[in-house]
């Protein structure tokens, strides 16, 4: 059996469309269940088995073998930086992880930073020569540079309306993220025939549906 650790949220709900189109074999009732394990057969191959995980889990679960192969955003994978292979760029969940604040602390020298990416955030503030105070959140990260916590936030942009709506503005783009195929090292080679076959038609998948697009 193969064990695909998917992100629940938004990642799931980009990546299901491609992942059909790809012709992979999908639980009918993936969307209508409270259910975090599914089992479905994969005709010619092994049957395969989904588990819905929240995405700072998913390195986890593969890091570790428990899952054979994972999607997950590329801002996790940057932060945790776990021992695995990074297969493919799927091309879904499309955002930017970026430097934003009020726009009058613009010019500021920045001294706390909210983020729920500390290792990354410390990274870009260092790179910049500067030493700041990383403040961990888990959510709502807009809101500490509104309410004066600190004067910069470090964080994930989609559309850039929850911004705008709260009065910030982007100051910098550090990292362009989207959703990514990722290996256990170990499953790579034990299985894979199965994982090649994923990746071969996810590639074409997301070659055909650039094709429309052009």
């Amino acid at each position: 059996m193969l064990t695909v650790a998917l992100a629940k949220g938004r990642i799931v709900d980009d990546l299901l469309p491609l992942w059909g189109s790809a012709g992979l074999p999908l639980p009918a009732d993936l969307d209508d269940t409270r259910a975090l394990v599914f089992e479905v057969p994969w005709p010619g191959f092994s049957p395969i088995r989904y588990l819905l995980a929240k995405p700072a889990d998913v390195p986890t679960y593969v890091s570790f073998g428990v899952a054979d192969i994972g999607v997950v955003g590329k801002d996790v994978l940057l932060e945790q930086q776990k021992e695995m292979y990074e297969l493919l760029d799927l091309d879904v969940s499309k955002c930017r992880l970026c430097v934003a604040g009020l726009p009058q602390d613009y010019d500021r020298r920045p001294e706390r930073v909210a983020t729920k990416y500390p290792k990354l955030a410390d990274a870009y503030f260092r790179s910049q020569g500067q030493s700041v105070e990383i403040v961990p959140l888990s959510g709502s990260i807009e809101l500490a540079s509104v309410i004066g916590l600190t004067d910069r936030i470090f964080d994930l942009v989609q559309t850039g309306s929850t911004l705008v709506a709260n009065g910030l503005t982007v100051f910098d783009t550090v990292y362009d993220i989207s959703a990514r195929l990722v290996a256990n090292r170990s499953s790579y080679r034990m299985k894979n025939r199965e994982i090649s076959e994923i990746v071969r038609r996810l590639d074409q998948a997301i070659a055909v549906r650039g094709d429309s697009r052009g």
